[in-house]
Formats: C-alpha cells, structure tokens, sequence
C-alpha cells in the first residue's frame, strides 16, 4: 500500500459524527415507517419512501464505516462526491418545503443541523484529501474491463438522470412514479437516485478494483434493504403505473449485476500478482 494514500484525521472525524445519525435514522425510517408523524422530522407518506430513504443510510453507514476503520483514501474517495451532492439537495429539499416540518421537534433540529454542516463537512474532506490518492492500484488489485465501466457509467447516468428529473420537476414525477410522491419526497427519492449515477460515472476515469469495492459494497447494502422495503410494503406500490415494474425490475436487475461485478472484482483481485514496488532512493 502506497504510504501517501491514506485518509486524514479529519477526514475519520467527519465519518465517525456522521454515522450516529445514519443510524438512528435508518432504525426509525426502516423499522417504524408507519410512525415518522411522530418520530421523524416530517411526516412520510406513504410508508415505502420512508424505508426507501432508509436503504440509502443503510448504505452510507456502511460507507462511513469504511472511513472511519484503518483503510485508504483512494477506496472511499469516489463515495465523496455522490454524499456532497446527496446532502446538498436534501439541505436544498429542506428549505424549499419549510413547512412540511415538524418544527421543535428534536429530530427536526437535529435534520435541519446534520444538512446545513454536512454539505461543507463532507466537501472540505473531499478536498483536503483529493491529493492522497498516488493513482496507483493496491498491491492486488484488478483492472475492470473497459465495456463494464461504459456499462456501469451508462447505469449511473440513467439513475442521475431519473433523480434530477424527480429533484428538478416533481410535479411531473409525481403523475409517473411508481407510487404516491409529494413534492417534497419526489425531490428526496431524486436526490437517492444520484448516489449510485455519481458514484459511476467515476468508471469511466479509472479502472482500479480497489477504488470501488468498498463503495458497491455500500451499494449493495442500498439494495438489499431497498428490495426488502419493496417486499414489505409492496401494497404502497401502483402497478397501474408502467414505472412501477420499471422501477422494481431495475432494483433486482442492478442488484445481479452489482453482485455479479463484486464476485468477478474479489475472485480477480485474488488471482493478481502482488506488486512489487521499488524502494525509496536515497
């Protein structure tokens, strides 16, 4: 392992105060999605869209995990951006619909606190470590082929662009999704759909294993728990709606190819020759 490539100091603090909330978070959202009118800091209807919502923590503790443990910067780096622009839209989701909150309410402040401090927490981390990565592959590692990562960056931009769609006019998004949306969760569901769109894209500009293990491993976490939610609380789903076996369809299809990708990229890695990398000069 390169000796430059790691995470900062203040890079783990970011995740370690993070996590508590996601947590706490997803325990509400995904377990008691029936009682966000008086847990939560608004009340979401229906149910589905709570756990939605709590799939995506799901993920992101997972992710903060691997930040917070001994690991290296070029791992996790790709997952900055995608929770930048996540926080920033939900920070954004907030203000343009004040009043749907339940104002006083511990879990409101602490909601309204986490999305104003998390966009330039995460942004100043994003930053400041940039120039930790080397561009170098672990010392096993596997290089993902070319028409994979076209592939997968393709995946990436039709979920960026569902989310921005949803984020940008949710009016529109509401008469086609595959179930009952308000302005207000047709923006957060949106600003969920850009995880997994910003996290591939990065594909397209490096083709190290290493560098997106960890993430599809926060991904596939995401999907698991999003096909549960989808299994649990399949009577909130319209299926008068084509999005609707659109939407479920592309849940268990992205799941296959995610598993299928992180099963190929350990067996890989496995394989790969350990690099030998030349001693410091004096």
């Amino acid at each position: 392992m390169n000796g430059s490539d790691r995470i900062l100091p203040y890079t783990r603090w970011v995740g370690a105060i993070i996590i508590p909330f996601l947590v706490a978070a997803f325990i509400i959202l995904y377990l008691f999605p029936t009682h966000t009118d008086a847990l939560f800091a608004w009340t979401i209807n229906p149910p589905i869209t709570a756990m939605f919502l709590a799939s995506a923590y799901a993920g992101g503790i997972w992710f903060f995990v691997q930040v917070v443990r001994p690991n290296r910067w070029h791992a996790v780096r790709y997952g900055f951006p995608a929770v930048f622009v996540f926080a920033t839209l939900l920070a954004i989701s907030t203000f343009l619909h004040w009043e749907k909150f339940h104002f006083g309410h511990i879990s409101f402040i602490v909601w309204v606190t986490l999305y104003i401090a998390t966009p330039f927490l995460v942004f100043a981390a994003m930053i400041a470590n940039a120039p930790a990565d080397p561009r170098a592959p672990d010392d096993r590692d596997a290089r993902i082929p070319w028409p994979v990562r076209i592939l997968l960056a393709l995946v990436g931009l039709c979920a960026l662009a569902t989310g921005i769609f949803l984020f940008v006019v949710p009016q529109v998004a509401i008469d086609v999704w595959a179930w009952q949306l308000t302005p207000l969760t047709a923006r957060v569901c949106g600003a969920i759909l850009t995880l997994p769109g910003l996290v591939n894209v990065w594909m397209l500009g490096d083709a190290r294993w290493s560098a997106f293990r960890q993430i599809f491993q926060a991904q596939l976490a995401s999907l698991v728990f999003i096909g549960g939610a989808l299994a649990i609380r399949s009577g909130d789903l319209d299926w008068s709606r084509p999005s609707t076996p659109m939407f479920v369809c592309g849940i268990v299809a992205s799941f296959v190819v995610y598993a299928a990708l992180y099963l190929w990229g350990e067996a890989s890695m496995r394989r790969s020759a350990p690099v030998v990398r030349a001693a410091p000069q004096d």
